[in-house]
C-alpha cells in the first residue's frame, strides 16, 4: 500500500481493506468523519446529505464493482427525487446513505454502447435507457418507480425532436432495434417503435401527455413558451386593471393618435425617421426615394391603427386569430417581399440571446396559447397577453413587433380602453421588462410598465397634432439611449 494521505483522498470516499487501519485512525484523530456504511470524508463541515448527492457517481464503484447505472437514472443522469439511484449488479443488496440509496437489480450486463461513466461505473446508453423504461414498474413502500412514467417518456422524445429533428428520434428508434434482442426486451421495442411513430404521425398509437397528444395531431408546441403563458396567465387573472376608457375624440384626434403610435412602433423596431419626415408619409404621401420600404412601413401601420372598424376586430377563435395575424402582417409588410408578408417563419428567429418558439411549433403554441388568452376577461388583461404571446412566437421573419403592440391595441380598442404607445424614451423599461419575463418569468415589471404607457398614452391631448407633439417633447418622448426616461409630472397633468 502506498503511503496514507488524508489530503490525497476524495472529498468523499468509501473505504476498503487496503485503507480501512489509517482511515480508522484518521477518524479518531478527528480528520475524517463516518457518513454511512464504509463512507467517509475530509469535509468536516459540510451537511452529510449534500456532499453524498455532491458525489454519488464516485461512490457507486466503491459498492458495486459491476455495476451499471440503468432504469430512470440513465434517462435523468441525476438521483431521483427520494434519492433512488437504480443500478445492474450481481449485488442484490440496497445500501442507505444520507440523502441517497443504491437500489440494484439483476439484469443483462453493459453491451458495448454502454460506456464507462464517472466514477467507474458503467451508464446505460439512450436507446437501452429508453427500453429499460418502456417496461412500466410501481412506486412501493413510499419510494420513486423504477422507471418513469409513460407522459415523461413522450416529453423527453418531444423535446429530442424540438432540439434535433426527426432524423434524431429515427436514430434513437434504429439503434434500439439493434439492441433489443440483447437485452430480451423485443416487446418494449415494439412499444417504443408505435410511440415514436405516433409522435411523427407516421401510425396510430395511444399517447397520453399534454405534449405528446399535441404533437401526435400534428400541432407540436414550444412547451418553454406554454409555460410562460400559464405564468403570465395566472398573474393577470389576479390582476384588476385601471379602467380607463378611450374618450369621445374627433376624427383628427384620433388621427394624431394613431399616428403617434405608429412612428413610435417603428422608431422602437429601428425604422428611424424624423416626425417632420414620418408626417410627410403619412399625411402627405411623399415617400422618401432613398427609403421608400422603411416609409411602407410606417404607412402600413398608420393604416392599420387608424382604422377603428379594423381596430374594433378580435378573433373569436384560433383560426380567426391566425388569419388576423397573417392578414395585418401583409398589409404593413407588403413593401418588403423578402420577408414573406402574411407568412410564417420557415427558419428559426432570435434577438440577442432569446431564441424564439422554432417553426414547426408555431402554429401548435400559438393555439395553446389563444385557449389561455380565451379565459381572459378584461381588455387590458387580454391586451397584456396578446402581445406576449405574439413576442414570444416571434412568428413571423420580422415585423413582430410591430405586429405584438397592433394585435395588443386591438384589444383595447374593441374593449373601449385607452390604447397603449411605447415613446422612444420608454424603449429600454419596455424591453426590460419583455426580457425579464422572457428569461426569468417574471410577470409584475411587465404588467406595471404598460399599465404606465396606457396612463401616460391616456394622459396625452390628442386633438391637434402640434399640441400632441409639445406634450410629447415636454416629456422627453423622443429621447433616445439606454438612459432616456419618460419625465411626466402627473400633479400638473391629472
Amino acid at each position: 500500500m502506498s503511503e496514507f494521505s488524508v489530503s490525497a483522498l476524495p472529498e468523499v470516499f468509501v473505504s476498503d481493506t487496503s485503507i480501512s487501519k489509517p482511515v480508522f485512525e484518521a477518524v479518531e484523530r478527528g480528520q475524517i468523519r463516518k457518513l454511512g456504511s464504509r463512507l467517509y470524508t475530509r469535509n468536516l463541515q459540510e451537511d452529510p446529505e449534500r456532499l453524498v448527492r455532491r458525489n454519488w457517481y464516485y461512490l457507486i464503484a466503491g459498492y458495486y464493482p459491476d455495476a451499471l447505472i440503468t432504469d430512470r437514472t440513465a434517462l435523468e443522469n441525476q438521483p431521483a427525487a427520494d434519492g433512488s439511484v437504480f443500478l445492474i449488479s450481481e449485488k442484490k443488496r440496497d445500501i442507505e446513505l444520507p440523502g441517497l440509496t443504491f437500489r440494484p437489480r439483476k439484469g443483462p450486463g453493459p453491451l458495448d454502447g454502454d460506456k464507462p461513466f464517472i466514477g467507474g461505473a458503467r451508464l446505460a446508453s439512450i436507446p437501452r435507457a429508453y427500453l429499460e423504461n418502456m417496461r412500466p414498474s410501481r412506486a412501493r413502500a413510499g419510494r420513486i418507480a423504477r422507471t418513469v412514467s409513460p407522459d415523461e417518456i413522450e416529453i423527453r422524445l418531444d423535446a429530442l425532436i424540438r432540439r434535433q429533428g426527426e432524423e434524431a428520434v429515427n436514430r434513437l428508434r434504429d439503434e434500439a432495434r439493434v439492441i433489443a434482442p440483447q437485452l430480451g426486451l423485443e416487446k418494449e421495442f415494439e412499444a417504443f417503435n408505435a410511440l415514436v411513430g405516433a409522435l411523427l404521425g407516421t401510425r396510430e398509437a395511444n399517447v397520453t401527455s399534454a405534449l405528446g397528444k399535441a404533437r401526435a395531431s400534428g400541432q407540436p408546441v414550444d412547451p418553454d413558451r406554454i409555460h410562460l403563458f400559464e405564468k403570465l396567465f395566472g398573474t393577470l387573472r389576479e390582476t384588476f386593471p385601471a379602467d380607463r376608457p378611450a374618450p369621445q375624440r374627433s376624427a383628427e384626434a384620433s388621427a394624431n393618435l394613431a399616428f403617434f403610435e405608429a412612428y413610435f412602433s417603428n422608431f422602437i423596431e429601428g425604422t428611424e425617421f424624423s416626425v417632420k419626415e414620418a408626417e410627410d408619409i403619412v399625411f402627405h404621401g411623399v415617400i422618401p426615394p432613398e427609403r421608400p420600404a422603411d416609409a411602407h412601413d410606417v404607412l402600413g401601420t398608420f393604416r392599420i391603427v387608424s382604422d377603428l372598424h379594423e381596430m374594433s376586430r378580435i378573433p373569436k377563435n384560433v383560426d380567426e386569430f391566425i388569419a388576423l395575424l397573417r392578414r395585418r402582417h401583409a398589409s404593413i409588410m407588403e413593401a418588403r417581399p423578402d420577408k414573406n408578408p402574411g407568412s410564417f417563419k420557415s427558419r428559426a428567429n432570435q434577438a440577442g440571446n432569446t431564441v424564439f418558439v422554432a417553426p414547426d411549433l408555431v402554429n401548435g403554441t400559438l393555439e395553446k396559447g389563444f385557449e389561455l388568452l380565451e379565459a381572459l376577461a378584461e381588455p387590458f388583461q387580454r391586451a397584456v397577453f396578446m402581445t406576449i404571446l405574439v413576442s414570444e412566437v416571434h412568428p413571423f421573419v420580422d415585423g413582430n413587433g410591430r405586429m405584438a403592440r397592433i394585435m395588443m391595441n386591438a384589444e383595447l380598442v374593441a374593449g373601449k380602453q385607452e390604447r397603449i404607445i411605447i415613446p422612444t424614451a420608454y424603449r429600454t423599461d419596455y424591453l426590460g421588462a419583455l426580457k425579464a419575463f422572457s428569461h426569468n418569468a417574471i410577470t409584475t415589471p411587465l404588467i406595471r410598465m404598460l399599465d404606465y404607457a396606457q396612463r401616460y398614452t391616456h394622459a396625452i391631448d390628442w386633438r391637434t397634432l402640434k399640441g400632441a407633439h409639445a406634450m410629447l417633447e415636454q416629456t422627453q418622448a423622443f429621447s433616445e439611449g439606454e438612459d432616456a426616461k419618460l419625465k411626466v409630472d402627473w400633479q400638473k397633468w391629472s
